[in-house]
C-alpha cells in the first residue's frame, strides 16, 4: 500500500506557496491521506482566517468523492456534478461532515500508480487561480491526479469532458 508522506507534502506546499507569492496571492493549502485524515496544512502570511478551512475542506471533499467514482477528477467537476442534479445534495453532505464538504476549483486527488494516496485542497485566490497554482505545483513534484491506469468508462469520460467545456475549461480531457 502506497503512502503520500509529510516530507512529500513539504515539497509540494513549497511548490504552492512559491507560485501563490509570484501571483500576488495568500492562500492555505491542505493535505489529506485517501481517508480524508489531514497529513498537512499551511497558511501563507496574510491569508484570510478561514482559507485553512476551506483548503481542508476542499481536499477532504476530492479524496472523498474521488473514492467514491472516477466520474469525480476534481471539485470543478464534483461542483458542476452536483449543480446539474441536486444542489442541496451538496449543502446535505457539507451537513452531515461537519463542514468537510466543500466543492470547487483547486483541490484534487493525489495517486501513486493506480492507487489514490490522498488529495489536496488550495484556497484564498480565485478558483481559476487555486487550479493554477494546484497544476503548477502538481507538476513541479510530478504528482499524478489520474491513476496510471485508465480504467475510466469511456461514457464517464464524455460526461466529465462536457463539464469542463460547460464551465469554460474546454481545453482540459479525460
Amino acid at each position: 500500500m502506497a503512502k503520500l508522506r509529510a516530507a512529500e507534502c513539504r515539497a509540494f506546499i513549497q511548490a504552492v506557496t512559491e507560485k501563490a507569492a509570484e501571483m500576488g496571492v495568500p492562500i492555505s493549502v491542505a493535505i489529506v491521506g485517501p481517508e480524508g485524515h489531514l497529513i498537512a496544512l499551511e497558511r501563507m502570511d496574510d491569508a484570510g482566517f478561514i482559507t485553512p478551512d476551506t483548503a481542508r475542506a476542499k481536499a477532504f471533499t476530492a479524496a472523498a468523492f474521488r473514492s467514491m467514482s472516477p466520474r469525480f477528477p476534481d471539485g470543478l467537476v464534483i461542483q458542476q456534478w452536483f449543480k446539474e442534479r441536486n444542489p442541496q445534495m451538496l449543502m446535505n453532505a457539507a451537513v452531515f461532515t461537519n463542514g468537510q464538504v466543500a466543492a470547487s476549483g483547486g483541490c484534487a486527488p493525489v495517486f501513486k500508480g493506480a492507487e489514490m494516496v490522498g488529495a489536496y485542497g488550495i484556497s484564498g485566490a480565485t478558483s481559476d487561480q487555486d487550479e493554477e497554482i494546484g497544476r503548477y505545483a502538481r507538476a513541479k513534484v510530478s504528482w499524478a491526479h489520474m491513476a496510471e491506469d485508465d480504467s475510466i468508462p469511456e461514457t464517464v469520460k464524455r460526461h466529465v469532458n462536457e463539464i469542463y467545456a460547460k464551465v469554460g475549461l474546454g481545453d482540459r480531457s479525460l
